[in-house]
């Protein structure tokens, strides 16, 4: 149970799926028709008209503010998020995206100018338009029947492609609504990702709370509709019930009350085998489990189901009992490699701790031994933490694990002796140590200093995978955040302990704790597992009036960036400090810029054989959404989401 587990039917799929193609590897025909590309999330078009010689000339063709005029002009009470990430779909010659607020708004790929915007539902004016953008829209067609699918609110509407109206005969007056479908616990629906087509149903996953007050909460478990009527297909269940596979891993009847497990990330699919791949995360409390005993599956799991029917096929749990907040927080990449010889229909899931595990997609059989090593005990009252945790053995961990104190800054003698000082206060340790009942005394431990934090490794930003190389490109964060948790107070809640203050660790004289890099990108042969290279991604804080001086090499910026890949270059930003959410977990006098999730406004080509960088512009702000690419009219453009003070579409060509 512990290790992978497969349904018995998967002998029956990897018969039918032997005489299939392989799954779509990459953007097609110049278009972006997924937020990634493609179904398998690899986030790679094989355009190759922007090359290493004119990368150099790339300039602003058009930009397009986060939500149209037409809509921010006449709206009383709008508001909406400048954290911008939503990435536009690239279909029949039109651009489709979310906008600021969570509609949908049509464009033209040459200019950015507006063919529709979707049109609130009457109810929404009178309340205010408020919302926030999610990553992407779906789309789906059938001949001349061509929808778009987005999730606003707690509904996912069925639009028009070609008029944004919603299509009437779906759902009820072309939406429904994503809450009904859930445990009554579930107080408001909330997705920040999107929904997902695969065959003639739409998947949808959401996003929960990480911070519940109460261990009595609602299972986010993933639904599916189909795509012509609206009606619900089926629900996967991502806490099992009494009875049903997986619930010997809840003990004490944890499982009818714990909730979470959600889908908050992108879900992926290989059409051809019929499959989708939902990467689950933590369970109620991801900071103390004392009152959730066990592995609890499928919690932190990577789960493949039949995309018709939800039936579970294989399934992997990448963190047992979760006390990290170590969720999978991308989409799993599809990609066809080729292993001593054999090849092999891989999926690649990237992981907060710094790890890319690799199963064949068809079977969840582990593509290199996954070893079960043994990991610290927890020592908070009432927890008992797994003791052994899976560590892949090919390929390497991309990005610092873990933290003693030759981790600290030591650019000079005084910083080393000021961060040595400011240790004193946190518990250090390898991958895997256990948070600490923080304590405020004197000589009181504050927390422990988890490497990778909650917002590091692969986190949002996933990967890219080179289909004809067989390489993937990953840019991490080396973010540590204080695993701090508290009693819980009787007179407030139920759960023994609550997650404390989670800050990020403040460093000397305002520089980071670690040595860097805090921002870089590894591309790693997934045909060998190898490591090839490793590079700083962007400066960082070079410039600091104590290391200026010493001219140093880019150390990297901890912003959440994703990576765009193309037949002939690397393309990445360096993220935005608007993904730095203000309050306690940013301590007093600790620059944002230095904070896990932060970034600035560069964006950069890189060489895909050695990471080094060929151009680099500075866009009006960061970047918040994922970067795409297409070809119109005989020009490939660039176009990405920045945010800033007035969030934007920015469109990137050759002259």
């Amino acid at each position: 149970m512990r290790r992978m587990a497969v349904a018995s039917t998967t002998l029956a799929l990897v018969a039918l799926a032997s005489t299939l193609g392989s799954a779509q590897q990459g953007a097609r025909d110049g278009e972006w028709r997924w937020h990634s590309g493609d179904l398998g999330s690899t986030k790679y078009s094989p355009l190759g008209q922007i090359t290493r010689e004119n990368v150099a000339r790339l300039r602003i063709a058009w930009r397009r503010l986060a939500v149209d005029r037409s809509l921010s002009g006449k709206v009383p009470n709008f508001t909406f998020s400048h954290d911008f990430r939503a990435t536009p779909l690239m279909i029949d010659d039109v651009l489709y995206s979310p906008n600021g607020v969570g509609l949908v708004e049509a464009f033209d790929p040459g200019t950015g100018k507006t063919l529709w915007v979707q049109q609130p539902f009457p109810e929404e004016p009178r309340q205010g338009l408020q919302g926030d953008s999610t990553r992407s829209v779906a789309q789906w067609r059938q001949g001349n029947d061509r929808r778009i699918f987005v999730i606003r609110g707690e509904h996912l509407v069925a639009l028009d492609s070609r008029t944004g109206l919603p299509i009437s005969a779906w759902g009820s007056a072309g939406r429904v609504n994503l809450r009904q479908g859930l445990d009554p616990r579930v107080g408001v629906y909330l997705s920040t990702s999107g929904p997902q087509v695969c065959g003639d149903v739409i998947m949808v996953g959401g996003s929960m709370s990480d911070r519940p007050q109460f261990r009595e909460q609602a299972p986010g478990n993933v639904q599916a509709f189909d795509v012509r009527s609206g009606k619900p297909r089926w629900t996967f269940k991502v806490i099992p019930r009494a009875g049903e596979f997986g619930n010997e891993t809840w003990e004490n009847g944890s499982s009818e009350y714990t909730g979470m497990v959600n889908l908050w990330s992108m879900i992926s699919a290989d059409e051809a085998a019929g499959l989708a791949y939902l990467p689950l995360s933590s369970p109620t409390n991801d900071m103390y489990g004392g009152h959730r005993l066990g592995d609890n599956l499928f919690s932190d799991s990577l789960v493949a189901v039949r995309c018709a029917t939800g039936e579970r096929v294989w399934h992997y749990q990448l963190t047992h009992h979760d006390l990290w907040d170590y969720d999978l927080p991308a989409a799993p990449i599809l990609a066809d490699i080729t292993v001593e010889g054999r090849r092999i229909k891989a999926v690649v899931q990237l992981t907060k701790q710094s790890f890319a595990f690799v199963f064949d997609r068809l079977t969840g059989i582990p593509v290199w031994p996954i070893e079960e090593r043994p990991v610290p005990k927890s020592d908070t009252p009432g927890e008992r933490s797994s003791p052994t945790q899976p560590f892949p053995t090919r390929p390497p961990a991309f990005d610092r694990q873990g933290v003693t104190v030759d981790d600290l800054i030591d650019f000079t003698p005084e910083l080393r002796k000021e961060a040595l000082e400011i240790v004193k206060q946190y518990r250090l340790g390898p991958l895997y140590t256990p948070p600490t009942v923080r304590s405020d005394g004197p000589s009181g431990v504050k927390g422990t200093v988890q490497l990778p934090g909650s917002v590091g490794g692969a986190d949002w930003q996933g990967g890219a995978f080179d289909p004809e190389t067989g390489i993937l490109y990953v840019e991490s964060i080396t973010g540590p955040f204080v695993a701090d948790i508290v009693k819980g107070d009787p007179k407030q809640t139920n759960l023994d302990y609550l997650p404390g203050l989670r800050a990020y660790p403040a460093g000397p004289q305002g520089l980071p704790l670690l040595k860097p890099p805090y921002g870089r990108i590894t591309a790693i042969d997934l045909n060998k597992g190898e490591l090839l290279w490793t590079v700083a991604n962007g400066d960082g804080p070079r410039d600091h009036p104590l290391l200026k001086p010493l001219n140093l090499p880019p150390l990297g910026n901890p912003g959440r960036s994703a990576p765009l890949l193309t037949r002939t270059l690397l393309f990445v930003g360096e993220g935005d400090p608007v993904m730095v959410r203000a309050g306690t977990r940013l301590p007093a006098g600790m620059p944002v810029s230095i904070a896990p999730g932060a970034g600035g406004k560069k964006f950069r080509a890189y060489d895909k054989a050695t990471g080094a960088v060929l151009w680099e512009t500075e866009l009006p702000a960061g970047t918040t959404g994922a970067p795409m690419t297409y070809m119109f009219k005989g020009k490939q453009y660039l176009v990405v989401a920045v945010g800033g003070a007035e969030p934007e579409f920015v469109a990137l060509s050759l002259p």
